[in-house]
């Protein structure tokens, strides 16, 4: 994806909420492409058209999922927001919603797309914008000989595969997660790690990859909430065993409610926090995948399913049997979003073998966090993992 002007947004109203606002697609899903059942409790989020103008195609859908989705086209087209947007929507951001051609063209295309799927498909989301543009504006049209004769890349091990038939040779999914139980300290010690809190620094592109404070607090079962405090103000996300939020200072949106998806990425982390019933949380396991490398790492992998119905595929090191990888594929109305959690540096504490960084890269964005000390089963005050009032808001430089 190209990132040439997105430091320039990010820089003036915060990370991924600026990169993904007022866009000008949105289509009341088809019949099989609405997300699945796992909303969170309480008052009905807001829609799109609620919070952001001209929204004209996809309509009806939450705003995390509205903004998921314009990382789905910008992954799809390796576009970045001012490609799509006016050039002088970073300054200001009412700029946004104000149409351009490649707005409009992408509107025509999601009708099309649409009407593709339900001609051919009966409406289950088969054909998406990546489909046919596999990463570049203009989708190619001509054969390439180079292509059906030159050697055929590795197959990218983040593949969904649904349709994978498994190696009835290879290790069963009880058997992969019952090592990296064990890799990790055992049920025991497992058992012991009832909560704690974490120190060190975030990096990412509302920092220009500049290091900044942050903490995590996590108490089990599943309650998990991260600060960071880029220079622009700080960003909270929440999760409090049921619900996820985002608070996010510096922000056109201050507060946002996760759903579907979204809640299901923050529900995983938090849930991997305590891993000890990770076997009970996930189901539908499934194993056998091909042989896999990540580096210079093999690795086995296994999938499973989440509440909200997102699909996960974790990645152990088949000598070690740590987690060393995570991908989600959570949905939106135009397809699958994967995201990607590596983990690396495991340490002990407290008898449980932790990882002290993980980087995470999804559609719209990267960021990478190293903690430098990790506090066990201490008391953590329950307002942590409450819904946090919106951050505030600042007027952007002109």
């Amino acid at each position: 994806m190209k990132l040439g002007s997105r430091h320039t947004i990010v820089g003036l109203l915060g990370a991924a909420v600026l990169c993904l606002l007022n866009g000008p697609l949105s289509a009341l899903p088809a019949k099989g492409q609405t997300a699945p059942a796992g909303q969170p409790t309480g008052a009905k989020p807001p829609m799109a058209e609620d919070v952001f103008k001209n929204v004209q195609v996809l309509r009806g859908i939450p705003v995390d999922e509205f903004m998921a989705t314009m990382g789905f086209i910008a992954a799809s087209l390796s576009l970045n927001c001012l490609d799509c947007h006016t050039e002088d929507s970073g300054r200001d951001p009412a700029k946004y919603a104000e149409d351009t051609p490649i707005k409009q063209t992408a509107r025509k295309m999601l009708l099309m797309v649409k009407s593709i799927n339900a001609q051919n498909f009966g409406g289950v989301r088969t054909v998406t914008c990546y489909t046919c543009h596999r990463s570049d504006v203009a989708p190619r049209f001509t054969p390439s000989l180079a292509e059906q004769y030159g050697t055929p890349p590795d197959r990218d091990p983040n593949d969904i595969e649904v349709a994978q038939q498994p190696d009835p040779k290879a290790p069963t999914a009880e058997q992969i997660l019952n090592k990296y139980i064990q890799a990790i300290g055992g049920e025991q010690r497992l058992a012991g790690l009832t909560s704690f809190t974490a120190s060190g620094s975030y990096s990412g592109y509302d920092t220009d990859f500049a290091k900044t404070p942050a903490e995590v607090y996590a108490k089990a079962p599943g309650l998990r909430t991260t600060v960071i405090h880029p220079p622009i103000g700080e960003s909270t996300t929440v999760f409090d065993g049921r619900n996820g939020w985002i608070a996010e200072s510096n922000s056109l949106l201050p507060l946002i409610t996760l759903t579907g998806g979204e809640l299901d990425a923050v529900t995983v982390e938090a849930e991997l926090a305590f891993p000890a019933k990770i076997k009970q949380y996930l189901t539908g396991w499934r194993a056998g995948f091909p042989p896999a490398t990540l580096g210079d790492e093999n690795v086995v992998v296994v999938q499973g399913t989440a509440p909200a119905g997102s699909r996960v595929k974790l990645f152990f090191d088949k000598d070690s049997g740590l987690l060393v990888r995570l991908v989600m594929f959570t949905n939106t109305v135009l397809g699958l979003n994967p995201r990607e959690i590596d983990f690396s540096d495991y340490r002990d504490v407290a008898g449980v073998k932790m990882p002290f960084k993980w980087t995470a890269v999804w559609t719209d964005g990267r960021s990478e966090f190293e903690m430098t000390g990790i506090k066990p089963n201490v008391p953590i005050d329950a307002a942590r993992f409450g819904k946090p009032a919106p951050a505030s808001v600042k007027a952007p430089t002109r």
